[in-house]
């Protein structure tokens, strides 16, 4: 399931104003400086995937990664988009220790 805040629908419509809306996967996003965390991109469906019709807008998550992630809530703020779930990445050693607050905004 995905949740999607008012702010957050605003900025991808925004995004879409002028173009062919896309629907937008939301995946793993497994490297980085502050390791793993969800990320957003403009992509196509594939048999594996579960789609959500959520304000207007189709997301795309891979099966068996929603599973894991239970709901997944996206919001905007001034700093960026902020997509957030049930997963635990902070153990061990990566996790967002430059960002100080203990959660990253992307």
């Amino acid at each position: 399931m995905i949740e999607l805040t008012d702010s957050a629908k605003e900025q991808i419509i925004a995004y879409f104003q002028e173009k062919d809306p896309t629907p937008v996967r939301i995946f793993l996003n497994s490297g980085g400086w502050g390791g793993p965390s969800l990320a957003m991109a403009l992509d196509e469906p594939k048999y594996t995937d579960d789609t959500f019709e959520v304000k207007g807008l189709t997301f795309i998550v891979d099966k068996d990664f929603i599973k894991e992630a239970k709901t997944i809530e996206i919001d905007f703020t001034g700093m960026g988009f902020s997509i957030n779930s049930s997963m635990d990445f902070n153990s061990g050693d990566g996790g967002c220790g430059g960002c100080g607050s203990g959660s990253c905004w992307y």
